[in-house]
């Protein structure tokens, strides 16, 4: 992408693109797709595991120094009663890497095994948004490059955004001090700068949440919503694709409002949309105002919530929750 090149890290973004771009090609091929449950009783799919093997092999032949830290590992797939599981994944990855092994699709998924919190590293989701990819709606393929605590680098596929009647299947992807950027998921087109929109007066604003209420709280939404005066229905999609409408003018507004206490977001789930929302000219923290802090692991431990907006609108929202909330 030449709006990148005299800000570095082009060979990085470079890699990101091709990895979502494969990985979703990976998703979308899979069909008629049965979830298995985490230990944590959250649902999992041959698409997440194959879309997870083939960016921590691309990014590992790229920057084999690189660690990667990512949503899933292959504990599930290694056991005896989801071999049918492991035989798909490794029948998915093996179309795009011919040649690819069970042994070598469950190592690459083990790469992203890693904790974070310093340095330089990785952040992928593989699959943002499965309960939407499993009801045919929206998912993403999400990757961001950390560096020093900050994100440098976002790539995002997005295959049910359309930027235009001509490309379905959209790519959004920023590097730090380069801006933002659109690409076709499926065809070979030159690059688009996108930027928020230039909405000032929250009561002519769209906002957009998660379709799952146990992610975030309805209630407070309407309620926040109620308060800045918003008279449009929420839109409710699922996965990091709501940073992508907010960052490419299409939403204004996208908080994710605790649901119990002590709840963290996980990384993988934010940074990259974020890298991307504040790249097209937005902003992003957590409920109070604080800027997401990525030097805590997995999780942002440090941040409550979060908040995305076109920039203009970013106040009124925060000053909107903390009524809400202390009331």
């Amino acid at each position: 992408m030449t709006t990148s090149t005299e800000i570095g890290h082009i060979a990085e973004l470079h890699v990101a693109i091709a990895a979502v771009r494969e990985a979703a090609l990976l998703c979308g091929g899979v069909h008629a797709c049965r979830a298995v449950q985490k230990t944590d009783r959250s649902p999992v799919t041959v698409a997440d595991f194959g879309s997870q093997a083939l960016i921590c092999r691309r990014i590992r032949a790229a920057f084999p120094a690189d660690p990667i830290v990512a949503e899933e590992d292959s504990t599930l797939l290694r056991g005896r009663e989801h071999a049918s599981v492991r035989d798909q994944v490794v029948e998915h990855v093996e179309r795009l890497q011919p040649g690819s092994s069970a042994d070598d699709v469950l190592d690459w998924v083990d790469i992203g095994c890693h904790e974070g919190s310093s340095g330089r590293f990785w952040a992928v989701d593989p699959l943002d948004g499965t309960k939407g990819f499993l009801r045919g709606g929206h998912y993403a393929v999400a990757i961001a490059l950390v560096v020093d605590g900050r994100a440098i680098v976002a790539a995002l596929a997005c295959p049910h955004i359309a930027f235009d009647s001509y490309s379905p299947g959209s790519i959004f992807a920023a590097t730090r001090g380069g801006g933002a950027s659109w690409l076709s998921l499926k065809r070979t087109t030159p690059a688009r700068r996108i930027s928020t929109s230039q909405v000032d007066t929250p009561s002519t604003a769209r906002f957009c949440e998660s379709v799952e209420s146990m992610h975030s709280s309805h209630e407070l939404a309407s309620a926040v919503a109620h308060h800045l005066g918003l008279y449009k229905a929420p839109v409710r999609l699922d996965s990091q694709a709501k940073y992508a409408v907010v960052a490419s003018g299409q939403a204004d507004i996208y908080f994710r409002l605790p649901t119990r206490p002590g709840y963290r977001e996980r990384i993988w789930d934010h940074v990259p949309g974020s890298l991307i929302t504040e790249e097209a000219g937005g902003r992003v923290t957590d409920i109070s105002g604080k800027p997401l802090e990525l030097t805590h692991g997995k999780a942002l431990d440090a941040n409550r919530g979060v908040v995305a907006t076109n920039g203009h609108l970013h106040n009124a929202v925060l000053d909107a929750i903390a009524a809400v909330v202390s009331s």
